[in-house]
């Protein structure tokens, strides 16, 4: 099992916790001895109550409370406590993040048997940021074989995908409780897909696209393939595919689900495609001002698909700008939503310097970093609230002063996933990795 992990000193314990990052000073809550807190009242509460409390703390704090007892230690494989924790524990907007470790440099397998690229440098870290609080949490995913890379997230399930090109394989992971579920291998063989993941309490659907292998030596966005279970028995392995849309060339490798459809990128120029589910059909939307866009990302805040990007008209008297879109109900036009106050896109610009930036949304937040540095903007959508994110303490450093790229995902902590039972319905031997 994994945990939150301690960053100065090693620690044993699989529940270990990483305090809290605000500023450059690390802080931890204490508990509130003040003399009301009479141990002869409060120790009369009834367990039931406690129980609710206690699915009421965020995952850093339940696993520093596993420690006062044996009965609360055990809650975590109480199926009576993990049915109250469905019911009210409350939704939390976080991300994680991972050192960008996969490029499209690494593509084949030579005649030994030796990697090409960096899959092999496994770094099973990733790192959680908690926006309400503005804190930094490590959490280590050790289950996880080495060979794999982080590609999607839904419901507090992380979906790792093979590197190899070939046939893939998908994991979802649960790292807050140390779950790992394999899904069956997908027929076609690919290179790096763009991989789609959602997950609800009763079903699990992903789609994996492009990059097909054409031959050994070469690859074309042609198709993509789906795979979907539910809690009422049905279940379709891989069972459908589609084609997609003539010339589309991928642009993040990511998609993003919003009101039952897949989204991501697509360049040259600047599209947005979109694989409705339930119709099993592929459609290109022209994406807002797509001649004059630079890093443009697609996230999902709030249930909605947004789109954000710098924009830039050379040509024109319009002052450079990051600007927010929403597609709108209709599904084809896009309304800006939201710019970038001038005064702080100038600060902005000078310290990204054209090298491009990295935007993830979940909630009403969104996180946009700074590629080839530590800095990182925080923007709470309902408080129309800009600031700068503490910086990652756990970031490598390069010789040169660069740091790690952060590649993030939306995630939402949750201790327990029942969902991932149906798949142990398909009798799929787990396979030995590590072998």
């Amino acid at each position: 099992m994994e945990g939150f992990h301690h960053h100065h000193s090693s620690i044993t314990s699989p529940f270990s916790y990483t305090f809290a990052i605000t500023g450059t000073a690390a802080t931890t809550s204490t508990f509130n001895t003040t003399p009301w807190m009479n141990s002869r009242i409060w120790s009369k509460l009834p367990q039931r109550l406690i129980d609710r409390i206690l699915a009421f703390l965020p995952p850093p704090a339940f696993f520093r409370a596993r420690s006062v007892c044996k009965r609360w230690y055990a809650l975590l494989f109480s199926n009576s406590f993990l049915e109250l924790y469905l019911q009210v524990s409350p939704r939390r907007h976080w991300f994680i993040f991972f050192n960008h470790k996969i490029s499209k440099s690494y593509i084949y397998k030579n005649n030994n048997n030796g990697a090409t690229g960096t899959a092999s440098n496994h770094n099973n870290d990733g790192y959680l940021f908690d926006p309400y609080d503005m804190a930094w949490y490590r959490i280590s995913f050790t289950l996880v074989p080495s060979g794999f890379s982080p590609a999607s997230s839904s419901s507090g399930l992380l979906c790792w995908v093979s590197d190899e090109a070939g046939p893939k394989t998908m994991l979802l992971c649960n790292p807050i409780i140390g779950s790992l579920t394999q899904l069956p291998p997908t027929p076609r063989p690919r290179l790096f897909p763009s991989i789609g993941l959602t997950v609800t309490p009763t079903c699990i659907d992903v789609t994996v696209a492009g990059d097909d292998m054409i031959s050994p030596y070469a690859v074309k966005n042609l198709t993509s393939e789906s795979f979907h279970i539910d809690g009422g028995g049905f279940y379709s392995i891989w069972g459908t595919t589609s084609s997609l849309p003539r010339l589309c060339s991928l642009e993040s490798g990511r998609m993003v689900y919003a009101e039952g459809k897949f989204y991501c990128m697509n360049c040259s120029p600047f599209s947005v495609m979109a694989f409705d589910i339930t119709s099993n059909a592929w459609f290109k939307i022209q994406a807002p001002m797509r001649r004059f866009l630079r890093s443009p990302s697609l996230l999902e805040c709030k249930g909605k698909l947004l789109l954000i990007a710098a924009v830039e008209k050379s040509k024109l008297n319009v002052p450079k700008s990051l600007r927010v879109w929403t597609l709108q109900s209709c599904g084809t036009m896009w309304v800006e939503s939201e710019r970038m106050p001038q005064q702080l896109y100038v600060q902005f610009a000078e310290l990204e310097g054209g090298n491009g930036f990295e935007c993830v949304g979940h909630g009403e937040f969104i996180v946009i970093i700074i590629r080839g540095t530590d800095k990182a903007l925080l923007f709470d959508i309902s408080r129309k609230r800009w600031q700068w994110i503490p910086p990652c303490p756990y970031r490598r450093h390069h010789h040169h002063g660069f740091v790690d790229e952060l590649h993030g995902f939306a995630y939402e902590p949750r201790l327990a996933t029942p969902v991932t039972g149906l798949l142990d319905h398909l009798a799929l031997p787990f396979q030995n990795f590590n072998a």
